[in-house]
């Protein structure tokens, strides 16, 4: 199962890249994407998380083939 993971924003800097490749044998949350792919990272507490350019919880199960993206909040003025 290969997986594309993506960084937005400050969160790109804070990583240090925009995205990763991802190969599982078995389906993983978000939050398990993360973990694979930063071990030694904790997540920031206000991460917004995306599969297919749709925002999900960090519950929700990523499939073969899947973008995920990370970015932090947005906001306006």
């Amino acid at each position: 199962m290969s997986i594309k993971v993506l960084y937005f924003a400050s969160l790109k800097d804070r990583v240090g890249r925009s995205c990763d490749e991802l190969t599982i044998e078995a389906p993983l949350t978000v939050l398990e994407v993360w973990q694979r792919v930063n071990p030694n990272m904790d997540m920031p507490d206000t991460i917004l998380a995306a599969i297919n350019m749709e925002y999900v919880s960090l519950e929700a199960e990523v499939s073969d083939g899947d973008d995920v993206a990370f970015f932090p909040p947005v906001t306006g003025g």
